[in-house]
């Protein structure tokens, strides 16, 4: 007769990983998290822990409208996704946010709303989720 308890301790690792993962890894039509602070650049605030070193770059670029590395960037973002509070097209542009080492432009941008920018959006896997954060000036 087989023992039920090497069954029993893999069940329990199973449900573990899989805990873990569904607690870090969010759905893909997840609400945007709730905006976390950022100064702008050149003050000495801390930026949000989420946010790379590279975003602080990135941020100062769209504080002095340029320049930008990217041919790309400050284009209208087109919220396709639907993940963003619906605006009307025109609302939302992206930005760049280098990722060291790639050889693209990576999966980093920031998105930002209204002209000027009234909100922030980050997302590290393009498009596929965003945290807003909020820029003091």
């Amino acid at each position: 007769m087989r023992s039920w308890k090497p069954l029993l301790a893999l069940a329990i690792v199973l449900v573990a990983a899989l805990w873990g993962h569904f607690a870090t890894t969010p759905p893909s039509s997840a609400p945007v998290a709730a905006p976390a602070s950022v100064a702008s650049a050149g003050t000495s605030a801390a930026s949000p822990a989420f946010l790379p070193p590279e975003a602080r770059d990135t941020l100062a670029s769209i504080m002095h409208d340029g320049p930008f590395p990217h041919s790309q960037d400050g284009v209208v973002f087109g919220n396709y996704e639907h993940l963003l509070p619906e605006q009307p097209r025109g609302y939302y542009h992206e930005y760049t946010v280098e990722t060291p080492g790639a050889r693209t432009r990576g999966t980093r941008r920031i998105i930002t709303g209204g002209t000027p920018p009234a909100v922030y959006y980050y997302t590290d896997d393009h498009y596929r989720s965003f945290r807003q954060f909020m820029v003091s000036r």
